[in-house]
């Protein structure tokens, strides 16, 4: 080996590890979002008990989350825009912290309220500038799998809090089922400091010799870095930007109510529902203690986090279009099934087997979340947007994610309620064969090609399902 060849070798190791930097520090903002979908639903009934309250009440303290997150994600369209991608996740992952540990110590239930929506603000920042920043961080090759990298990360925090919640679950300690998250956050802050700006940002403030040694830390060859940077500049001779862009251009209009249709898919896939009320959901299918709903929960953790992985594996090879398809008709068919157990149970059919099979059919509807809507959302969301209206566009559509969370967070104890435990999952059923229809009609490929690709395919007015190709 000559070198040349010694020279390139270790280039390459370097750009491999800036990108590994990149995907892992970027994506950790998912775990902060994991955590907390996770450890409200192991922490909810101690929380209930020690501070009395009623289903509308617990309903509130959920949903609190999802109402701070909306909000903060229609705030971090002109925050990213303002202070760029890593100050954003910085004031995300320090706002995280603060929540948390709010919610720790908080002395009663409107305190609690207040900090969930703190918490929720920081989410709903982090929630948004993580797809981003991963999209335009990555090469196109490999874009699926690290937006994937995202998601990933929220089921390992949804697992990390299950595991959390079960340990203090013994002697009910709420606060430390609460408090400890906070610990991840300082983690983020920490590694956000060696974080590059994104690229794509710096060009659109005009700092192209940064956004061009940025891009040579992240390409492997000076090629890929020209031809990127030609791309970016050639996107970037939009004039107008944003709500201007929005309210001017119809195709720019199309993809942002796209991307908001994505999200208020994802949502009412109804898979949330099991992660915030876990415990209560297997209450219904007939497991009564305590350690038994937390082990199921668990459980539940495991699946979902090794499912991503497989989704992970997967979505720059076989496509997004048919992993959704699957994806919607295994959570379908699981909610039918998980609506007859839970009907058998309510009507005092207690059969020994019903409980095993609303567990192995919940795990079942997990899996068919978290290989699908779960990660390739987010994926398509960050994709299909132009640069010039980007953060808009994302502001737009993470903000109906969480919109669409909040109604589901606060509608599904009255749904139980009032139309029964068993028509509730019947509902989101047919809801996911509604989605069905929608992804082979509306949704594009985006498989293997460049963000401006997909941008130019779009002003040029091709319909939405074939934006990508």
């Amino acid at each position: 080996m000559n070198y040349n060849d010694i020279s390139v070798s270790n280039n390459l190791q370097i750009v491999k590890k800036h990108q590994r930097y990149v995907a892992i520090a970027g994506a950790m903002a998912g775990l902060l979002f994991g955590l907390d979908c996770g450890v409200m639903g192991g922490a909810l009934p101690f929380v209930a008990s020690d501070l009395q309250l009623d289903s509308s009440t617990q309903e509130w303290v959920v949903s609190a989350m999802m109402f701070g997150a909306a909000i903060g994600a229609i705030a971090t369209g002109k925050i990213s825009v303002i202070l760029g991608r890593k100050k954003s996740l910085f004031w995300g992952a320090l706002l995280f912290s603060i929540g948390s540990l709010g919610c720790a110590f908080a002395p009663n239930v409107d305190i609690l309220i207040l900090c969930r929506a703190i918490l929720g603000f920081s989410i709903g920042i982090t929630s948004y500038t993580g797809p981003l920043y991963l999209a335009e961080m990555s090469e196109k090759k490999t874009r699926g799998r690290l937006i994937a990298m995202y998601q990933l990360m929220c089921t390992f925090g949804i697992l990390v809090a299950f595991l959390s919640d079960t340990y203090f679950s013994f002697d009910g300690n709420w606060r430390m089922m609460l408090g400890i998250v906070s610990i991840p956050a300082f983690i983020l802050i920490a590694l956000i400091a060696r974080l590059p700006e994104s690229p794509r940002w710096l060009a659109s403030k005009g700092s192209f010799s940064n956004a061009e040694t940025i891009l040579s830390n992240l390409r492997e060859t000076k090629e890929e870095v020209e031809e990127e940077l030609k791309e970016i500049k050639g996107a970037l001779t939009v004039k107008q930007a944003g709500w201007s862009l929005f309210k001017t251009n119809k195709n720019v209009r199309r993809v942002v109510f796209l991307g908001m249709l994505l999200m208020l898919m994802q949502q009412f896939t109804g898979i949330n529902i099991i992660f915030y009320y876990a415990p209560t959901v297997f209450g219904l299918a007939g497991f009564t203690s305590s350690l038994d709903q937390m082990i199921c929960t668990v459980l539940c953790g495991v699946v979902n986090l090794l499912a991503t992985i497989i989704a992970m594996r997967f979505v720059d090879k076989l496509g997004r279009k048919i992993i959704l398809k699957i994806g919607f008709s295994i959570i379908s068919l699981s909610m039918i099934v998980l609506g007859i157990c839970i009907y058998f149970i309510t009507n005092g059919m207690n059969y020994a087997w019903i409980p095993f099979t609303a567990v192995a059919i919940t795990l079942i509807c997990i899996t068919g979340f978290a290989m699908s809507a779960g990660p390739i959302m987010w994926t398509l969301c960050a994709e299909i947007q132009p640069l010039k209206s980007r953060e808009f566009g994302i502001a737009c559509s993470t903000a109906t994610c969480w919109i669409s969370s909040t109604i589901l967070g606060a509608t599904f104890l009255t749904l139980v309620n009032t139309l029964g435990a068993a028509e509730t999952f019947w509902l989101y059923a047919i809801l996911n064969i509604i989605f069905i229809a929608i992804t082979i009609l509306l949704i594009p490929e985006t498989k293997g090609v460049s963000l401006e690709y997909i941008e130019k395919n779009l002003m040029e007015g091709k319909p939405l399902k074939n934006i990508g190709l």
